[in-house]
């Protein structure tokens, strides 16, 4: 006859070390604590949890324990009552963690001793089926999913770049996005800026790119600076955000948003595109290389053509402005390794990437330590007219 779940109760007490809710306090306050990990369901844990705990339901325990805990370390598993953290707990013990024990009494104990407990913010019924793919990934869980939504990016141009970047990273549930862009919306634009449409032609670029992210996901609150980025308001409009995107097609800009970058201490996620190939890397100011570390001064102007000079294939800014969302959100999340002290060279027609690295430069007129950062006529600077003209100290 087979057991009941009494008996299975009773013998798992008998295995199964159980600590005291006093005793547990007492050893999270300590140098020595225990990793706790509640095994109880969502909505028990948005209910509210033990400060510190990791949450893994129940019926995910076993396939997900090798990511969350080393075999030898000290664990305790809380349910709600102590009897699910029992089972668990068995069941971790024959999976080779030797140091299990159970919470007595659970979360209930816990909350009627008195104890301070946490109340996550949580993802709504709505958000949870939006972006149940980000959840399921370990590294990203609803955790970075609420870092995402809190999360403030600003991106410089809703042209090539800046269309397909913007789109993924609204998409992917960017609560706040800010588009600078005071250019309108032209019929040559639409073979590669995607989030515009042939019926908003002649209209503002933020705009219209304001309505297709608005119409897309409505969690996220879109900034429109219909403006030009420039030496008088770079500081203001950065200083609200927590990423820039650079998406310029000019090198005054993007000269200006290295300095800006530097200055308010912004990381800055950089791509450029022309014809068949695009460049993109990611500077983190004074914890790696910066722009100028990588171009100290700007080419001549005749080697360096736009896009309305020299073209460029339609498809290369979808792939570099997804790259740039993709660095962006790794940024915010704090995950995998970014392009910082790289450069990642993008051939469309010999489909390859290269990589090149980039070591910060001691003398680096940008972030060196005898660097005056100070803003100047870039206009003027990248065209050649001297090298100091107009400077201003921010």
């Amino acid at each position: 006859m087979g057991r009941t779940y009494q008996d299975l109760l009773a013998a798992a007490r008998e295995e199964i070390p159980e600590v005291q809710v006093a005793e547990l306090a007492d050893r999270l306050a300590s140098d020595e604590a225990p990793l706790v990990i509640d095994v109880r369901e969502q909505a028990e844990w948005d209910e509210g949890h033990v400060p510190g705990a990791v949450h893994v339901p129940r019926g995910y325990l076993e396939s997900r324990i090798a990511g969350v805990a080393r075999p030898n370390e000290p664990i305790v598993l809380l349910c709600a009552g102590g009897f699910r953290s029992l089972l668990a707990a068995r069941n971790l013990r024959e999976m080779g963690y030797d140091h299990v024990e159970s919470l007595a009494g659970g979360f209930t104990r816990w909350k009627q001793a008195g104890n301070h407990y946490d109340v996550p913010q949580t993802l709504t019924a709505e958000q949870r089926a939006r972006y149940s793919r980000h959840t399921l990934i370990p590294e990203v869980g609803e955790a970075g999913q609420l870092k995402l939504l809190g999360a403030k990016v600003l991106l410089i141009g809703a042209g090539g770049l800046g269309s397909p970047s913007a789109y993924y990273l609204a998409a992917a549930g960017v609560g706040t996005l800010g588009l600078v862009d005071d250019d309108v919306v032209d019929a040559s634009n639409l073979q590669r800026q995607i989030i515009h449409t042939t019926d908003r032609v002649g209209m503002l670029k933020a705009e219209s790119a304001k309505i297709a992210i608005e119409a897309l996901n409505p969690d996220v609150t879109v900034n429109a600076h219909a403006t030009r980025i420039n030496r008088d308001n770079v500081l203001d409009i950065i200083a609200d955000y927590d990423v820039i995107v650079d998406g310029a097609d000019n090198f005054p800009t993007r000269y200006l948003l290295a300095d800006a970058s530097l200055m308010a201490r912004k990381p800055l996620v950089h791509a450029s595109i022309l014809r068949f190939e695009g460049h993109a890397s990611v500077f983190l100011p004074y914890d790696g290389p910066c722009y100028r570390c990588l171009f100290p001064e700007p080419p001549p102007p005749d080697l360096a053509p736009s896009c309305g000079e020299a073209g460029v294939l339609g498809v290369l800014c979808g792939v570099m402005g997804n790259i740039q969302a993709n660095e962006a959100i790794k940024v915010i999340l704090g995950i995998g390794d970014t392009l910082s002290g790289r450069l990642l060279v993008y051939d469309a027609l010999g489909m390859s990437f290269t990589e090149l690295k980039v070591r910060r430069d001691p003398n680096c007129p940008g972030c060196g330590p005898d660097a005056h950062l100070e803003f100047r006529d870039y206009d003027a600077w990248c065209a050649g007219i001297g090298r100091h003209v107009g400077a201003v100290q921010a």
